[in-house]
């Protein structure tokens, strides 16, 4: 029931204000079903009439509104929780307008509060969470309890440094004061004025430059990855000196951090109601554009699917994936395969690797398991958030002041998976567990390496035949070293075997069919609808092992072709890092591009978000300096189309997945593949060159008895 209403709340079209020539009223701040805090800023048109009156549930609210340059503006305050009714009056002409107020605390439509919840306000310079008198699973405070963490809002001034700094500001100007040159070329001190508080439970912060913001607004999301039942805590990102430093105002809240949960209906419920406090302060921003990495990435293609421009105007998304929980797809095959490969001396040469996982691997990359050289992406970059995404025993949040919620012991109640994160979502099971859409049924791992001769039959049947599956939740056991400290150094389980279906043909899992389902229509996936300009940046990290792997960016612009044919609102840039990791940011540039590609979205609205393009919003790519190497429409030819290699596609070479070199495709994102006998697989000519015998065919059907993957 809770996901048809979020299904419903996120894909619907925004209420129609109302339209009459004659007196129109509108909500600036937000959807009229989804005003919170009991206020909203709100806009009055009025073209002809006597004088304007405005009320509020029928109680005269004009003094709150001034004239502006398209009519009038104010914010109602006072709207009470549920239905409210503002009307318009400029005689003979009267218009309503009904509007829906929501808790400051939440929810709008992500579904029920979370519980427990670890309030950390104080560690956020907010003071002890306000007591609320509701017993259970809440912080204990003095006087009471808290189970929804809230703390007044509080203002502060800030002056960067000359040392590179944040600062108090104190009455005079200090000596160490540094200054800044805004967009307008005015240069003034770096003083910055911020409001912080709770919004939807969730730190926020609000901050500009006191004498210069450029209209403009950045909203900064963070990465990282948890399992929520946490407040979270404000990350840097929310005094960014670089947009700050030119005028733009950052909107930020440790609710849009994926390193505090990955449930990301509940963070575009927040992104929305922390903009929507951001409008009835400070009014409605020319644009606001989305900057962040990795789950800071995810978040913006997420909301500007989910939520159009009601969150964002542009996004910089960096380091990005399409989303998060089709990550898991193939990201559950690591462990799987290690363990594998580990126990057989075939796969000793790391480099060999890739031909089963997609992904890079080095024969001379540090590895910190083993403390010897060879190492590759599983390793390096995913190890651990396996277990993190599927197991309830085990997680990595030790935080001492889980020992001051009540009842004691209460962390350990809670089930600590990514898919009991988002039990809204995916629903839970008969036994109570949270329903799972991990499935490997008909997986063909290696497929690919096969048809290229990289693999031989044996090889490629006896990797399928041990690789085995992910045991269900209800059966799975505490995780050991490393995950477990105590457990180190003679429990050393890396691979999280014990909790790996084993055997000789180990079986394959079946994901929850209703989890599946449900994810797939909630808004979690990312599909490709999106409608914004995007500039996609990354720092080229393949060479590290690093686990934002540089196929992600094509495989979101796959799902925006997949969707409607057309990708002309993203473009890619990579920027080498090689040979000794990051050196040049290319921020700065795309924040300029984007300015420039919104002024033309201002001035020529109805050329769309392609036709509006500047001439530098194009596929990029720039050496470990940042000076261009290339640029163009087809510097990226031959990744997602047949053409000759462009000349970033022959620079920059690509790795890709688990179920990429099984068969599947680029994008990514098929949950459970559509199966086929293995006859008919063999037919088609799946295997390339190799005609399974008739005891290779016995074999393939006794690993995959249900058939085999057809994508």
């Amino acid at each position: 029931m809770v996901l048809v209403v979020l299904a419903s709340l996120i894909g619907a079209p925004a209420p129609a204000h109302a339209s009459r020539a004659d007196l129109a009223l509108d909500v600036l701040s937000g959807r009229p079903d989804q005003v919170t805090g009991g206020d909203a800023r709100v806009r009055v048109r009025q073209s002809r009439g006597g004088k304007l009156k405005v009320l509020r549930n029928g109680e005269d609210v004009t003094a709150a509104f001034e004239r502006t340059r398209d009519g009038f503006e104010g914010v109602v305050t006072g709207l009470t929780d549920g239905d409210n009714t503002i009307t318009a009056v400029a005689w003979p002409y009267r218009e309503s307008l009904r509007v829906r107020n929501h808790p400051i605390e939440g929810p709008v439509f992500s579904g029920p509060h979370q519980y427990p919840f670890l309030c950390k306000t104080e560690r956020g310079g907010l003071g002890p969470p306000a007591v609320d008198n509701q017993d259970g699973q809440g912080m204990r405070v003095a006087g009471g309890w808290s189970r929804d963490c809230f703390a007044p809002t509080a203002g502060d001034r800030l002056y960067r440094s000359t040392d590179g700094t944040y600062k108090a500001m104190p009455d005079g100007r200090p000596a160490d004061m540094s200054t800044t040159t805004l967009l307008d070329g005015r240069t003034v001190d770096f003083v910055v004025r911020r409001e912080r508080g709770v919004i939807n439970r969730f730190l926020y912060s609000i901050a500009m430059i006191e004498d210069g913001w450029n209209g403009r607004a950045v909203y900064r999301f963070d990465g990282g990855v948890a399992i929520g039942h946490d407040q979270g805590t404000l990350g840097g990102g929310a005094l960014d000196p670089y947009p700050l430093g030119k005028g733009y105002a950052i909107l930020h809240s440790s609710g849009t951090r994926t390193s505090t949960h990955y449930n990301l209906i509940l963070g575009g419920e927040t992104a929305l109601m922390v903009k929507e406090r951001f409008i009835e302060q400070h009014g409605l921003p020319l644009y606001t554009v989305g900057l962040g990495g990795s789950g800071g990435a995810i978040q913006q293609y997420i909301y500007g699917q989910n939520h159009g421009d009601r969150v964002i105007d542009a996004a910089i998304p960096q380091y990005s994936y399409p989303d998060m929980v089709t990550q898991t797809i193939h990201v559950g095959d690591c462990e799987l395969l290690e363990r594998y490969m580990d126990h057989n001396p075939r796969w000793a040469r790391w480099d060999d690797r890739t031909a089963l996982i997609g992904m890079n691997a080095s024969d001379t990359a540090a590895n910190r398991y083993t403390g010897k050289p060879g190492s590759d992406e599983c390793v390096s970059g995913w190890r651990g958030l396996t277990p993190l995404t599927m197991n309830p025993l085990w997680t990595s949040n030790n935080d001492p002041e889980w020992q001051l919620m009540d009842p004691p012991g209460v962390k350990d109640t809670v089930q600590w998976t990514h898919w009991d994160d988002v039990r809204t979502v995916y629903g839970l099971d008969a036994s109570g567990y949270a329903r799972s859409t991990w499935d490997n049924v008909g997986v063909q791992y290696g497929l690919k390496a096969l048809a290229d001769g990289v693999l031989t039959p044996a090889e490629f049947l006896d990797v399928n035949a041990k690789a085995g599956s992910w045991k269900e939740a209800a059966a799975m056991v505490q995780e050991g070293c490393p995950f477990v400290p105590s457990a180190c150094p003679a429990d050393f389980d890396p691979w999280s075997a014990r909790n790996i279906n084993q055997g000789d043909p180990a079986p394959r899992r079946t994901g929850d069919p209703v989890a599946i389902r449900n994810v797939q229509r909630s808004g979690l996936v990312f599909k490709g609808d999106i409608d914004i300009p995007v500039i996609d940046w990354r720092h080229y990290l393949e060479d590290q092992l690093d686990m934002h792997n540089a196929h992600q960016s094509f495989a979101s612009r796959q799902r925006m072709l997949n969707h409607d044919g057309r990708a002309g609102n993203q473009v890619i840039w990579f920027t080498d890092a090689r040979p000794d990791g990051p050196r040049f940011d290319q921020t700065p540039e795309a924040l300029q591009v984007i300015d420039a590609w919104m002024a033309n979205i201002r001035k020529y609205p109805a050329r769309g978000v392609t036709g509006n393009k500047p001439s530098q919003a194009v596929d990029r790519c720039f050496a470990t300096d940042g000076t261009q190497l290339a640029a163009g429409p087809h510097v990226w030819d031959g990744i997602l189309d047949r053409r000759a290699p462009g000349a970033c596609t022959r620079q920059f070479p690509l790795y890709s997945t688990t179920r990429v070199v099984a068969g599947g495709p680029l994008e990514g994102g098929v949950y459970k593949c559509r199966l086929q006998p293995v006859d008919r697989a063999v037919a088609r000519g799946l295997y390339g060159s190799w005609k399974p015998t008739a005891d290779e065919r016995a074999r393939l059907g006794q690993i995959f008895p249900t058939g085999v993957c057809d994508y």
